[in-house]
């Protein structure tokens, strides 16, 4: 399956199902017995080729009903850091912009996410508007002062939440609910590594992969991805 790969496709699988687990390289090198540098090795190449497919989508503008919203991560400077560490509380932080299509007749959300070096209008705007299709959409987002003018002034077609006036839901729908919980579950799964303290925009995009799927699903998708990459 992988070109010059010292490991059968038997011993390859058992190593794509504990990733799709979700168990760490150091627990599953003890598990299956191998050395923890091939575990490594091989968890970067999967991370590495989830990486370049997820940046293969969303190519197309999306419509349907989008949340935006923008989060802060613990990563330090990095060479991946794309800009100036924002101090917040007290604390080095990395910001992250993320959007969220709502599930859809297809059942599945779709989610892209991007570092970014502030969360400034003139950072925020461009990647909104070379995503969504504003005319197909309606957009959900917080009161950040970085989203205004993205749709015409009488038009019904963005909806704020006001986290500042303690509001997180209202009661048609108007709330950014799945974009925050994409942001806990990324956090809470990196927590396990203790922060990301090298390439974090390889977990970003893992975690984008990774969200709202079982693990069977994961698999599959792994190995198919894994096949078509080396088939080019």
């Amino acid at each position: 399956m992988i070109p010059y790969s010292k490991l059968s496709v038997y011993e390859l699988k058992k190593i794509i199902k504990h990733f799709s687990v979700d168990i760490d390289a150091s627990k599953t090198s003890e598990l299956l017995g191998y050395n923890r540098k091939t575990i490594n090795r091989y968890y970067l190449l999967f991370r590495q080729i989830i990486y370049v497919h997820r940046l293969s989508l969303f190519q197309e503008k999306i419509g349907g009903e989008i949340e935006v919203d923008e989060s802060y991560f613990w990563a330090k400077r990095k060479r991946w850091f794309a800009g100036k560490l924002k101090r917040w509380r007290g604390t080095l932080k990395q910001p992250v912009f993320g959007l969220i299509k709502r599930k859809d007749d297809s059942g599945r959300v779709e989610i892209y996410t991007e570092i970014i070096p502030n969360c400034k209008a003139v950072t925020l705007r461009p990647i909104i508007l070379g995503k969504v299709d504003l005319d197909e959409s309606i957009l959900y987002s917080d009161g950040w002062r970085a989203y205004d003018g993205l749709v015409d002034v009488e038009s019904e077609r963005h909806f704020r939440v006001n986290h500042g006036d303690h509001e997180f839901s209202r009661w048609n729908g108007i709330h950014i609910n799945g974009i925050e919980n994409f942001w806990s579950f990324t956090k809470r799964r990196l927590n396990k590594f203790n922060g990301v303290k090298r390439n974090f925009h390889l977990h970003l995009k893992e975690c984008e992969w990774r969200y709202d799927k079982e693990t069977v699903e994961l698999e599959t998708e792994l190995l198919i991805l894994l096949y078509k990459f080396y088939q080019k």
